[in-house]
C-alpha cells in the first residue's frame, strides 16, 4: 500500500506540475508579432533646373488663367457692343424711311446713296 500510495503521490505531483505549465502557458498567450510599416517620404532632390522649370509651369497656368478670365470679360464686353450696335442700326433704318417720307411729301429729288459704288468707280 506504500507503494500504492507513492504511484498515487508522484502521479499527483506530474499532474499538479502539467496543471502548473498548462496555465503558464495559457496565462502567456502565444508570441505575438507585431510588423510596423512606416510611410516615411522623403522629398525628391531637386535640381536648379527642375526647380525653374517647376516656376515657369506655376507662371504659365497663371497667365492662361487671367487671359482666359480677360477673354470672357471681353466676350461680354462684346456682347454688350453688338446689341448696341443692333439697336443704333434699327434706329438709323427708322430715320431713314422718316427722311424719306419727308423728302417725298415736300417733293426733293432723293440724292444718289453714298454707300453704293458708282458704276464708273468700279474695276
Amino acid at each position: 500500500m506504500k507503494t500504492n500510495r507513492n504511484i498515487i503521490a508522484i502521479l499527483v505531483v506530474i499532474i499538479a506540475c502539467s496543471v502548473v505549465v498548462w496555465l503558464s502557458t495559457s496565462i502567456q498567450g502565444s508570441q505575438k508579432t507585431y510588423e510596423i510599416e512606416p510611410h516615411l517620404t522623403i522629398p525628391e532632390y531637386k535640381t536648379d533646373l527642375t526647380r525653374v522649370m517647376d516656376a515657369y509651369e506655376r507662371l504659365m497656368e497663371r497667365y492662361m488663367d487671367l487671359t482666359e478670365r480677360n477673354q470672357s470679360m471681353v466676350g461680354t464686353d462684346l456682347k454688350y457692343v453688338v446689341t448696341t450696335l443692333d439697336s443704333i442700326d434699327g434706329r438709323l433704318a427708322e430715320f431713314s424711311a422718316r427722311i424719306a417720307r419727308i423728302e417725298t411729301a415736300l417733293g426733293i429729288e432723293q440724292p444718289g446713296s453714298s454707300l453704293n459704288p458708282k458704276p464708273d468707280d468700279q474695276p
